[in-house]
């Protein structure tokens, strides 16, 4: 079953394959929604101080249950976090308000902050070095067990390490069927980087789509499970994002084999039309 599945990170750490992404889920219902994930068989939460849902996270992390290391929790340093001091600070800040410890891995959350994504995109060359350098302190004085990246293109991934001690273990990137970016996984792999895939059901844009339907019915799946699937079968982590307990149940119900003549088919779908790029990125509040 895929929920008991794992990964070795380029650091040994064991991170689960499917995982329960918390964007969007207010903080005063996420506590439930971590209950209910792992009450179904999740072990891997995924949360940002961009969501502003680190409370109620840790909160469900405290409150599930299970022995707090049987939990595997991710969250990511604000994009706006670009000097040491002010990185430091954020990580104590996730480490407060969740309250569970440690974190079990923590991602700067974009090379750019999210005012500024994709551009000026060699200005914050040395800002994410001085990130990285806080992450770096963090795992060493037990904070952090893992650390990594997201939204980090090749050019991001070389700066980083030109000057890094620690090489990021993870690179949690948009993937999904129609927007994948298939080179800017391998080179992530390359430089021993595990991918993770958020958003993988295309932030619901895909779940009409004719093709994917008519795959789903024969595979006697659904559209998200064809979705995640294929996510999966492409080596990466999955974390679709739901508070619904049926959709959590749903979406780890993906133990088939999609066929590699549909993967062939999948993986070169045109993308969706009126799909903005970008649109769903946080902006932090700085609350």
């Amino acid at each position: 079953m895929v929920l008991n599945e794992t990964y070795t990170l380029s650091d040994g750490i064991q991170i689960p394959k499917l995982g329960l992404g918390t964007w969007l889920i207010d903080d005063d219902k996420v506590a439930q929604a971590v209950r209910d994930a792992v009450k179904i068989g999740y072990r891997h939460i995924d949360t940002a101080e961009a969501y502003e849902n680190e409370r109620g996270v840790g909160e469900g992390v405290r409150t599930c249950g299970l022995p707090r290391e049987e939990i595997f929790v991710t969250t990511k340093l604000a994009a706006e976090m670009k000097t040491y001091q002010d990185a430091v600070a954020a990580i104590d800040g996730s480490l407060q308000k969740m309250d569970i410890g440690y974190i079990d891995l923590m991602l700067i959350h974009s090379p750019q902050p999210w005012a500024k994504f994709r551009e000026d995109k060699r200005s914050y060359d040395e800002g994410n070095l001085e990130a990285w350098r806080a992450l770096e302190d963090a795992v060493k004085a037990g904070k952090l067990r893992s650390i990594g990246i997201a939204n980090f293109e090749q050019p991001d991934i070389d700066n980083l390490l030109s000057g890094c001690t620690i090489r990021p273990a993870v690179n949690q990137l948009l993937a999904h069927i129609s927007n994948t970016s298939h080179e800017l996984i391998a080179y992530s792999e390359s430089k021993g980087m595990r991918v993770e895939a958020y958003s993988p059901i295309a932030h619901g844009k895909i779940l009409k789509n004719p093709e994917i339907e008519s795959m789903a019915e024969k595979y006697g799946a659904t559209v998200p499970q064809i979705c995640i699937r294929y996510t999966l079968q492409l080596g990466l982590i999955s974390l679709p994002k739901t508070g619904n307990p049926d959709h959590m149940r749903s979406n780890a119900g993906v133990d088939f084999t999609i066929s590699d003549e549909d993967m062939k088919s999948l993986m070169a779908m045109k993308k969706i039309k009126d799909y903005g790029e970008y649109s769903y990125f946080p902006v932090f509040s700085g609350k």
